[in-house]
This record gives structure tokens, C-alpha cells and sequence, in this order.
């Protein structure tokens, strides 16, 4: 289980680290570009049933953590399945990843 840390809070956000991964390459790119936009998603079955959503700024702090030492090898697919939602108004939606047999090195 990964961990992003986001601007001054204590609060972290729990993300596995596959799909943390694959986050990564998208907001590093959109906040690259200096593009500000939201990021949401669905809490974990131990957490209260509900989502959350944060706004990312490339001005505010942010940081990857991942409990595996090696990089995940990358979907292509869901990358761009991710990097469409950031693009959308609505925001990078958290999504569950398709099966991709054309992975990307990390």
C-alpha cells in the first residue's frame, strides 16, 4: 500500500501501489505542464462508505511514497485511461485498470 502525501496535511492519502504508480506518471506530467486539476476517489472498504476529492496545484507540496522498493511495470492503457479522466472536467477518477498485454517500462 502506497502513500501520497498532499500540501501541509498530516492526513495521507492510502493508494496501492500499482495504481499509485500509475497516478504518479499522470499528475507528474499534468503539474509538468503546470496545469492544476482534481483528483478522486472511492474510500477503501475499511474507511466510512464514501469518496473523496483533493485539488492538485503544481505551487503545493506533493509526495509519492511506495512500500515495494522496485517500480511497478506500467499499463499503457491505464495510464491513458487516467490521464483522459484528468483531462475531463471532472477530474482524474481513481478507475480500476484494464488488462494491458503492451506494458511500459516504469
Amino acid at each position: 500500500m502506497g502513500t501520497l502525501y498532499y500540501g501541509g496535511t498530516s492526513t495521507p492519502i492510502h493508494v496501492e501501489d500499482r495504481a499509485l504508480a500509475h497516478l504518479k506518471v499522470v499528475i507528474a506530467t499534468k503539474l509538468r505542464r503546470g496545469e492544476s486539476f482534481t483528483l478522486s476517489w472511492r474510500h477503501p472498504d475499511e474507511q466510512p462508505r464514501g469518496r473523496s476529492t483533493v485539488w492538485l496545484h503544481p505551487s503545493i507540496p506533493l509526495r509519492f511514497v511506495f512500500d515495494d522498493p522496485e517500480p511497478a511495470t506500467l499499463s499503457r492503457e491505464w495510464i491513458e485511461d487516467l490521464a483522459n479522466s484528468a483531462n475531463s472536467s471532472g477530474g482524474i477518477m481513481l478507475v480500476a485498470e484494464q488488462i494491458d498485454p503492451t506494458p511500459v517500462e516504469s
